[in-house]
């Protein structure tokens, strides 16, 4: 079995991509309010064109594969692994790419509990291949509004990877980082490596607020991002960023080990 056959195979079996946990009615909800411009789902994005309800839809169904039938309402979305395939081709092109010239890179994840093993994998191999991963702003404190209302946050990298820390939380026996969406931690960051004698990142990985934010900051960002995020798909639709993989980012961390192999042996970053 080819590994990209093989891949597909575990994208289906781990609920990667096929029928994913991520209900319609979640991904209705969250395409009304980035319709609606609501800066929680917007995640740093200012999109050029206004966005309906409906070409949002279509948008995600091109993207996705999510059903482009507005009557489904209720139910599992559903993500297309050969997107998802073809867009990991992408991803590790864009690794390749700045793992040649020996780039500055900057990684950072809101979804830490799940996704911090691929992305540190990611930054791991670019570190040998030469390339600087950045850690700017670190310790440095954002606030960031959640459910339970403004909540002081710090900026912390775990294994070359940006994560936000509930203030306080590294005295409590420190968790990896807490789940978010904001943009404020990566415009933190990148202000911190702008006066860092201008060593600013050539590409930023990541998902959520990272990557939207980045990009809409004129940065090259990749990342990846669920059925229920639109904004990511957006910018890529408008040029703001570059790559996003549709998939579920939130099954077991384990399940993305397979995902991280492809994309180093794609990007031939493998040692």
């Amino acid at each position: 079995m080819s590994s990209t056959a093989a891949l597909r195979a575990h994208l289906l079996a781990a609920g990667l991509a096929g029928v994913v946990a991520t209900s319609r009615e979640e991904s209705l909800r969250r395409y009304r309010l980035f319709a609606a411009r609501d800066p929680r789902v917007l995640i740093g994005l200012d999109p050029e064109r206004c966005w309906g309800q409906r070409e949002l839809l279509a948008l995600m169904a091109d993207k996705c594969g999510v059903s482009a039938d507005p009557g489904c309402v209720s139910g599992h979305d559903v993500i297309d692994p050969e997107r998802t395939l073809a867009a990991l081709d992408a991803f590790a092109d864009r690794l390749a790419s700045v793992a040649e010239r020996g780039g500055r890179v900057l990684l950072g994840t809101g979804h830490p509990h799940r996704l911090l093993g691929f992305y540190a994998a990611l930054a791991d191999a670019l570190s040998t291949a030469g390339c600087d991963v950045l850690s700017p702003a670190q310790g440095h404190c954002v606030d960031i509004t959640t459910r339970f209302g403004l909540r002081t946050h710090r900026l912390a990298y775990v294994r070359g990877v940006a994560v936000v820390r509930e203030a306080g939380a590294e005295r409590a026996g420190c968790a990896t980082g807490v789940h978010s969406h904001s943009p404020l931690p990566v415009r933190a960051a990148l202000a911190a490596a702008a006066e860092d004698g201008g060593r600013l990142p050539e590409l930023v990985i990541g998902d959520h607020g990272w990557v939207c934010g980045a990009g809409q900051l004129g940065f090259e960002a990749i990342g990846l991002a669920d059925a229920d995020d639109p904004a990511p798909f957006v910018g890529e639709a408008e040029g703001t960023v570059s790559v996003v993989v549709p998939l579920d980012d939130a099954v077991r961390s384990a399940h993305y080990e397979p995902l991280t192999r492809y994309v180093l042996n794609r990007a031939c970053l493998s040692e």
